[in-house]
């Protein structure tokens, strides 16, 4: 597929770096689709960065699809990291005549980068361009899970049309489904109608209080790990650290812990895409947001470059098994520890029809606590949910 059809280039002037210092920064490093330079040849790139110059379903943060050229102005100037990136700039999404042009064209060259197994950086834009994401997965057949950084559920009605608010229930609802899971972290109570939280429980999806996750930002690892796409919206971050944002709120996540978060995201061997939402230059102080997802981006990138290739599943020889007996149940737990990396999986019983159905997803990330509080005499949330969905 010819996706250069859906992107317009870029100008990055003012972004080669190399005469001003000994190390290289990734406007050196980046090849770029520009105006004077013809399309980028695919298959020598791990990673790819898209601009979507789109906020009209945007709730009350118009403005926000300004945002990629000038994230990108505080991204080139970083330094590349102790790796060789593979890192192309495929532009900005065409604006269509209508948003659902504009959608068909980012789910397009999404589509086409993960086939090539290359991983999109979508840089928004309003988070209503997640269901474009999804819609990417959906053309290729394969069932995912969704994790969104986000004080709010973006549930919105069901007769509601589609926005950044309310782009979930069309994900949930959409017919055929390929969604297995969706997780939110950072979400704020005052924020949330109790009945989004009971019906996030009935479907036996995860839901994470902002306290609890900054509490414990250790536990936010094994969830964005079983994430094959990531959704991060711009105002889960606090007000201090991120102005950029017409909806943002006095509190959230700390620069600190949502770079954290995106490494986390980047080291996931499972996740294929990522994306950035809701930055809004009107309402930036001096570039600060701009600076700050731009230094997420990067944190990505290290991420990435910092995987380690491990599933249980791929070859058990490189993990520790562990059976855990539950006084009353019938079948021990079993968990898998890395002898690479000392992360922590279980893996959850299916039904032998759904076998090839959900292959992909009944071996679950987890942490050493889930061990822990199995180890009690008990069983872990996360398994349990899994289990109603496999089962």
């Amino acid at each position: 597929m010819d996706i250069d059809l859906y992107l317009n280039p870029i100008d990055l002037s003012g972004y080669e770096f190399a005469d001003k210092a000994s190390r290289r920064r990734l406007g050196d490093v980046v090849n770029a689709y520009l105006n004077n330079r013809s399309f980028p040849e695919l298959k020598d790139f791990d990673i790819a960065i898209i601009g979507v110059l789109e906020d009209r379903n945007t709730v009350g943060n118009k403005g926000c699809a300004a945002a990629p050229d000038q994230i990108r102005k505080y991204f080139y100037q970083l330094y590349e990291g102790a790796y060789k990136t593979r890192l192309v700039d495929l532009g900005n999404i065409k604006s269509g005549h209508t948003i659902e042009d504009t959608y068909f064209a980012l789910s397009s060259v999404v589509k086409e980068l993960l086939k090539q197994n290359i991983v999109p950086v979508i840089i928004g834009g309003g988070q209503d361009l997640t269901y474009a994401n999804y819609q990417a997965y959906e053309d290729l057949g394969q069932i995912i899970n969704i994790v969104a950084i986000d004080p709010i559920f973006d549930l919105g009605k069901t007769e509601q049309e589609m926005s950044s608010q309310s782009y979930l229930s069309k994900i949930i609802l959409h017919q055929p489904n390929y969604l297995f899971n969706f997780s939110n972290i950072g979400y704020q109570t005052y924020f949330v109608d109790q009945d989004a939280i009971e019906l996030m429980k009935n479907l036996f999806f995860d839901a994470y209080r902002l306290g609890f996750v900054r509490s414990k930002i250790d536990e936010v690892e094994p969830i964005v790990r079983n994430a094959d796409l990531v959704s991060f919206d711009i105002s889960a971050i606090r007000h201090s650290d991120a102005p950029g944002n017409k909806n943002v709120a006095p509190n959230g996540f700390y620069g600190e812990e949502a770079c954290q978060i995106a490494r986390y995201a980047g080291m996931s061997d499972k996740l294929t895409s990522i994306g950035f939402y809701e930055m809004n230059p009107e309402f930036d102080n001096h570039g600060q947001t701009a600076h700050l997802v731009a230094q997420m981006i990067w944190y990505f990138v290290d991420g990435f470059y910092n995987r380690k290739d491990e599933f249980p599943h791929k070859d058990k020889r490189q993990f520790i098994k562990y059976h855990v007996a539950i006084a009353g149940e019938k079948d021990d737990l079993v968990f898998y520890k890395s002898k690479k990396s000392d992360r922590w999986w279980m893996e959850v019983p299916i039904r032998s029809q759904n076998k090839v159905k959900f292959k992909r997803h009944h071996m679950i990330p987890c942490s050493y606590h889930d061990y822990q509080i199995a180890c009690d005499n008990d069983i872990p949330d996360r398994w349990w949910q899994a289990y109603q969905k496999l089962m």
